[in-house]
């Protein structure tokens, strides 16, 4: 297993992790349910493990890739800058989500403010989930490309088009 398929394995859950905490927060918060914030919290410290190994395998997976047809070294730099933004707010919402635990479970009068500054920064790393998740697939899948030329009537080289074999 090289760092191309590390990288895959473990960069999806970042993104989804903080989707789902920030699912599960938002209901905690709702039903007042400390166990389902505390789950949440949990969640997106995990998911900031996972950001710090998915960050460690990514310059790997570059070197794996940036030789490969149709994957040009602006598309990576792209995803890798929005990445190294989201893995630090990861890193601060698992360390906040660290600290909301505890406080949730000390019963600490400050347990609720953490709720809702935990949920902040949440969102701010769902828009950064979704910005890095859409660049890093752009590498690989030219089809989902803003500025992709592809059409209908184009094909791979080597493939023959249906409307040449008349």
């Amino acid at each position: 297993m090289n760092d191309a398929h590390l990288h895959l394995l473990v960069n999806h859950f970042p993104i989804i992790g903080t989707i789902f905490g920030l699912g599960i927060l938002t209901t905690g918060m709702l039903l007042k349910n400390n166990s389902v914030k505390n789950t949440a919290y949990i969640l997106f410290t995990v998911a900031a493990i996972f950001s710090a190994f998915s960050m460690g395998t990514g310059e790997g997976a570059e070197e794996l890739v940036e030789g490969l047809p149709s994957v040009g070294k602006q598309i990576i730099h792209e995803h890798e800058e929005i990445a190294e933004k989201f893995a630090i707010i990861m890193y601060v919402t698992g360390f906040l989500g660290l600290l909301s635990l505890y406080t949730s479970i000390k019963n600490h009068k400050l347990a609720k403010t953490f709720s809702f500054i935990t949920l902040a920064l949440a969102l701010l790393a769902a828009v950064f989930a979704k910005s890095v998740g859409t660049t890093g697939g752009e590498i690989r899948h030219a089809e989902i490309r803003a500025n992709s030329t592809t059409n209908a009537n184009e094909t791979a080289p080597g493939l023959q088009n249906d409307k040449d074999e008349d």
